[in-house]
């Protein structure tokens, strides 16, 4: 018995590229696919997420929403990967400044996920899981970013299930040499482990919380583009 569709995805056996760009606004996935893609076909729109399916430079990639936090993009990756044989998930998204040299639309590439969160424990191991990326795609990623000339760091986010936090704790992550506070890649890294496959997360700054300098919600949705481009690239 197939497994497709899912609950939460209708697209059929085959809608979707072997590579798949994940922002967490389904809007942010519009806005690619109109933008970049051609002849892009909406494959998937259960809930308001937006998944396409288009050619970038003659090559087939699909850009799909995650929606906000681990618990949404630990569903639709595990289906993606599970069901629809999707290969890579690049995940797209904004995220807050913890290391002081980064600013605000500057680049964090996620070659770790540290993270608050309890998913880990549905694997039952007996130890700490270290949530990385793919070796393939991180290295594709820093050598293209080296030759785009693009204002980047290299090294782990701190992936939060709470966006308004009550201990607010983001200087014990500093201390530690973390370089953004998100809310998605952790869940992502696990899932790709998990089922064999690759992740990435490649984030734009979009605030600053020591600062208090922020994006507004349009320039997080339309205009973090080197990090589409980027992206696209690798894919």
């Amino acid at each position: 018995m197939s497994n497709i569709p899912t609950p939460h995805i209708t697209a059929k056996n085959g809608d979707f590229a072997e590579t798949v760009l994940m922002p967490g606004d389904p809007l942010r996935a519009k806005f690619i696919a109109e933008t970049f893609l051609e002849n892009a076909e909406l494959v998937n729109n259960v809930r308001g997420i937006h998944g396409y399916t288009g050619y970038y430079k003659g090559k087939r990639v699909s850009v799909m929403a995650s929606g906000m936090g681990m618990p949404s993009i630990g569903i639709y990756s595990y289906e993606l990967y599970n069901f629809y044989d999707v290969k890579n998930i690049i995940r797209i998204g904004s995220a807050g400044a913890i290391h002081p040299d980064l600013k605000i639309k500057d680049i964090a590439i996620g070659m770790g996920a540290c993270t608050n969160s309890n998913y880990v424990s549905q694997y039952g191991l007996p130890g700490n899981l270290a949530p990385i990326a793919s070796f393939e795609l991180l290295k594709k990623a820093t050598d293209l970013a080296e030759e785009m000339g693009l204002s980047y760091k290299v090294g782990n986010l701190y992936s939060s299930d709470t966006f308004y936090d009550d201990m607010s704790r983001l200087k014990e992550w500093q201390r530690m040499g973390v370089l953004a506070v998100e809310m998605e890649a952790a869940a992502l890294y696990m899932n790709a482990m998990r089922a064999g496959k690759n992740a990435l997360a490649i984030c734009t700054i979009s605030d600053c919380p020591f600062t208090g300098e922020a994006s507004s919600a349009e320039e997080r949705q339309n205009s973090f583009t080197q990090m589409m481009k980027l992206a696209l690239e690798i894919a």
